[in-house]
């Protein structure tokens, strides 16, 4: 057959760059809120995108597609991939910053009810203690203690505060935990 007629099975390109699976998608109707360091570096992830990696990219495909047979020519095969990862990428994230609302945790600075941005301390009914800061769902880093407003702990404690005890919905039946600290980032300036 043709390769013109074929499709290109980029089962790996399903995923974000660097082999990183896409972010969830929004709950319909919700809003896709963002703290301004999200926000910004989500922007810069962009724009970098677009002014720098893109265009080394686009020079290597164009000098590898002059070097001849296309087909056996390793740069031009993994440029034309890197290309559509790429260009994958900024569609994602040009779509997601268009609808972003940047919600600041440091206007609840100081305030003890869980809101998006909130550095939340709770007890389990095991005593154990755990610190979660709620974020958007496109800038949560799983590693750092991070959670999504939409995960089911962020959604059990938003609107609590301290020393409320909010029922959480576990995979091992419902679970009480109680809110032991709320913190926000400091207002820039203070």
């Amino acid at each position: 057959m043709n390769k013109a007629f074929t499709k290109d099975n980029d089962s790996a390109d399903d995923n974000d760059n660097d082999g990183a699976p896409a972010a969830p998608p929004l709950p319909t109707g919700a809003k896709n809120y963002l703290t301004p360091q999200g926000y910004a570096r989500l922007r810069a992830e962009l724009l970098n995108l677009l002014d720098s990696e893109r265009p080394k990219i686009v020079e290597v495909v164009s000098w590898a597609a002059k070097n001849g047979d296309r087909s056996e020519n390793g740069d031009y095969l993994y440029g034309k991939k890197r290309l559509r990862e790429i260009d994958r990428r900024i569609r994602f994230l040009t779509l997601r910053l268009d609808i972003a609302e940047v919600a600041d945790p440091a206007l609840h600075f100081g305030q003890d009810q869980v809101f998006f941005g909130a550095t939340v301390t709770y007890v389990d009914e095991a005593g154990a203690e755990r610190t979660i800061t709620i974020k958007g769902i496109d800038e949560v880093e799983h590693l750092g203690g991070e959670v999504s407003w939409i995960s089911p702990v962020a959604r059990a404690l938003l609107k609590a505060r301290v020393g409320d005890e909010v029922l959480l919905a576990t995979p091992n039946g419902p679970t009480r935990i109680e809110v032991v600290a709320v913190r926000y980032p400091a207002p820039p300036g203070d």
